[in-house]
């Protein structure tokens, strides 16, 4: 029977898997490319990630485990195995091929207290992200905000209202709704 010691560090592998798979200088840093729906070899990624001294250790069975576990059903593997991405959550353009799809009148974003007022009068902005993330449970959006220092703040997104003035939402496999951006005259605040 394996020791604790011998199990892989799948927190580690998964936070590995985000900077390689949204986030552009990682993977250039050691020579990994993404096609243009964001998809990249998980035979590349365990051969160059190895030279890699940042890099958990890697195989395919990690990486497996990684996926499965993700909490957020963060990433997608290929119906052949050989690639993966995420599904959303990219600091660069990547087109997820995304239909639109209409929301729930109400979605949520989690926050904290030292971002409250600078949304609140610029609104909700995507930041370094191709899209702001939204969830349809009140529940989901307090976890997130959870993960962040500091007081956190529910925020209630008019979805009715951003839809009658053109506003398109899009749906990710996992779940979470996406959209550019949502306009101060769209959000409330909402009892965490």
């Amino acid at each position: 029977m394996p020791s604790h010691s011998d199990q892989p560090d799948l927190l580690a592998v998964g936070r590995y898997l985000a900077a390689i798979l949204r986030h552009k200088k990682v993977p250039d840093h050691i020579g990994l490319k993404h096609d243009a729906q964001g998809w990249m070899s998980i035979a590349e990624i365990i051969e160059k990630s190895a030279t890699n001294r940042k890099a958990p250790p890697l195989s395919d069975e990690t990486i497996d485990l990684a996926v499965q576990h993700c909490d957020k059903q963060r990433y997608a593997i290929s119906p052949d195995r050989t690639m993966i991405r995420a599904k959303q959550g990219h600091s660069f353009p990547v087109d997820l091929g995304l239909k639109t799809s209409v929301p729930p009148v109400v979605l949520y974003h989690g926050t904290v207290d030292r971002f409250f007022r600078s949304i609140m009068r610029e609104g909700l902005m995507p930041q370094s992200r191709q899209h702001v993330h939204l969830s349809h449970e009140k529940q989901t959006a307090l976890s997130v905000g959870g993960r962040r220092k500091g007081e956190v703040v529910i925020l209630e997104v008019d979805v009715k209202s951003m839809l009658a003035a053109g506003h398109v939402f899009y749906q990710s496999e996992n779940g979470v709704w996406l959209t550019e951006a949502v306009p101060k005259e769209y959000l409330g605040t909402c009892p965490s």
